[in-house]
C-alpha cells in the first residue's frame, strides 16, 4: 500500500483540503492511504484554531484521510522549522508512510528542493547572521537575500508561505534522513493570509467571515459542514483568540520576567519587550502592538505569547514528537494501524487511559497538551461545555 502523509491544520477543513487529499492519490494505482499529522488546539500562525482538534480531524477522516495524528503544542507553536521538522519525523516514526505530499504556490517539487538543499549549507547560517545585522531587517529578509546571492531569483519562491513552508518539509526529510518520496499539488485559489480571488477560498478568509457571523457553507465539503455545525449548536465554536484572551493575560501577568526569556524565540530581549508589554497592555492585540517591531514577525510574537501562557519553554520542540496521539481514523486507517502499532519508532495513544502506560518524558508532554485544552475551552460559548479535563476523556473519532 502506499501511504501519504499530509502535514495540515484544516482550520477549518474546507474544499481546498479536499482538493489537495483527492489530487494526492492521483498518482497511484491500486490501494492509497492518507495520514495526517494536524495541529491540535492551537495553531502555527499563533492563534487558537475556531474548532477543537478532535471535531476538525472528524471532519478530515469524513473527507478522505484515513488517519489523523495530533501534532504535539510544542511543535504546533513552533516556528517554520521546527513545525515541519516535528510533524515530518513524526511521519518518520509512524514506519509506514511511503510519500509526503504538501501544497505549494509552485506546484513543483525540484526548485523548491534546490533552495532546500542551499538553505542546509553550513554557510548558510553565518550569511543570514550577516544580513540580520542590517537595518534590523526580519529573519525571513535575511533569509531571502542571503539566498538570493547563491541561487538567484530562485530565492523569491521563499516570498509565499506554502512554498516556505514546502522547503521547511523537504529540510526535514533530508536531515532526518528519511526514505519518503516528496511530492506537492499546486495550491488553488488564495494563499494562506490572502482575501479574495479565483478559486478556494483562504482559511484565513474563511475565519474571517465566520467571525463576522457570514455563512461559509458554499466553501467547505458536506460532510465537514454537518460536524462543524453541530458542535456550533453545542455553543462548541467557532472559536477565536478574543474568547480567550482574558485567561491568556492573567496568566501572563502572573508570569515573572524569566518565564518571558526561557520561552522560544526569546532572543535579542524579545522576551523583556512582551512582558513589559503583558504587564500594562489591556487586549492580547494592544501588547503585540506594543512590542512589535519591523524585524520581528508578528507570527511569532503570537506563538511567544500563547507559548508563554501554556509554559512551552525553549528547547521543548528539539526533537522529534515522543507518542503519537490518534484524534480520527475511517475503517481504512483502523486497518492501516495494526501495520503502525507493529513498525512505528513512537508509542501511539489510540485512548487516554493508554497515557499511564508511557514514560515521564512522555506524560509530562500530554498533560501540557491537556493543560493547553482546558484553556482553550474556556473559549466556547456554551459555559457547559468548559468542563475541564477533556483530553483525559475523549477517545479518537472512529467514522
Amino acid at each position: 500500500m502506499n501511504v501519504i502523509g499530509i502535514v495540515a491544520e484544516y482550520n477549518p477543513f474546507h474544499n481546498g483540503h479536499l482538493h489537495h487529499i483527492t489530487e494526492s492519490k492521483k498518482n497511484f494505482m491500486g490501494d492509497t492511504a492518507i495520514v495526517c499529522i494536524m495541529s491540535g488546539n492551537y495553531v502555527q500562525r499563533g492563534d487558537v484554531a475556531v474548532f477543537d482538534k478532535h471535531t476538525r480531524a472528524e471532519a478530515a477522516a469524513r473527507c478522505g484521510a484515513d488517519l489523523v495524528f495530533e501534532l504535539p503544542i510544542p511543535w504546533a507553536l513552533s516556528s517554520a522549522e521546527g513545525f515541519a521538522r516535528g510533524a515530518v519525523g513524526m511521519l518518520g516514526s509512524l514506519g509506514v508512510v511511503t510519500h509526503l505530499c504538501f501544497g505549494s504556490e509552485l506546484g513543483s517539487v525540484d526548485p523548491l528542493n534546490a533552495l532546500a538543499i542551499a538553505l542546509m549549507e553550513p554557510i548558510m547560517d553565518a550569511k543570514i547572521k550577516a544580513e540580520l545585522d542590517v537595518d534590523g531587517i526580519s529573519y525571513a529578509v535575511a533569509r531571502q537575500r542571503a539566498l538570493e546571492a547563491e541561487v538567484g531569483d530562485i530565492a523569491r519562491l521563499l516570498e509565499t508561505p506554502n512554498n516556505i513552508l514546502a522547503v521547511e518539509y523537504l529540510k526535514a526529510l533530508y536531515s532526518l534522513r528519511l526514505p519518503i518520496k516528496p511530492m506537492t499539488v499546486k495550491r488553488s485559489g488564495a494563499g494562506h493570509d490572502q482575501i479574495g480571488g479565483p478559486g478556494h477560498k483562504s482559511a484565513s478568509e474563511l475565519r474571517a467571515l465566520m467571525c463576522a457571523g457570514k455563512s461559509i457553507l458554499d466553501h467547505l465539503p458536506a460532510e465537514a459542514t454537518e460536524v462543524f455545525r453541530k458542535v456550533s449548536v453545542q455553543g462548541r465554536g467557532p472559536v477565536n483568540i478574543h474568547n480567550v484572551e482574558t485567561a491568556i493575560l492573567s496568566r501572563l501577568r502572573f508570569m515573572s520576567a524569566s518565564a518571558f526569556n526561557s520561552a522560544p524565540d526569546a532572543s535579542e530581549g524579545l522576551g523583556n519587550r512582551l512582558c513589559r508589554a503583558a504587564w500594562i497592555e489591556p487586549t492580547f492585540d494592544a501588547v503585540l502592538s506594543a512590542a512589535k517591531t519591523k524585524r520581528y514577525a508578528l507570527s511569532r510574537l503570537r506563538r511567544m505569547l500563547i507559548s508563554i501562557s501554556l509554559g512551552i519553554k525553549e528547547g521543548m520542540a528539539d526533537d522529534i514528537p515522543p507518542y503519537a496521539r490518534i484524534l480520527a481514523a475511517n475503517e481504512r486507517g483502523r486497518d492501516l494501524l495494526r501495520t503502525i502499532n507493529d513498525k512505528s519508532k513512537i508509542p501511539i495513544i489510540t485512548k487516554p487511559a493508554g497515557v499511564k502506560n508511557l514514560g515521564k518524558k512522555e506524560k509530562a508532554l500530554f498533560e501540557l497538551e491537556a493543560a493547553a485544552t482546558d484553556l482553550y475551552v474556556l473559549g466556547y460559548t456554551a459555559g457547559e461545555e468548559r468542563r475541564g479535563g477533556s483530553d483525559f476523556r475523549e477517545s479518537p473519532r472512529m467514522v
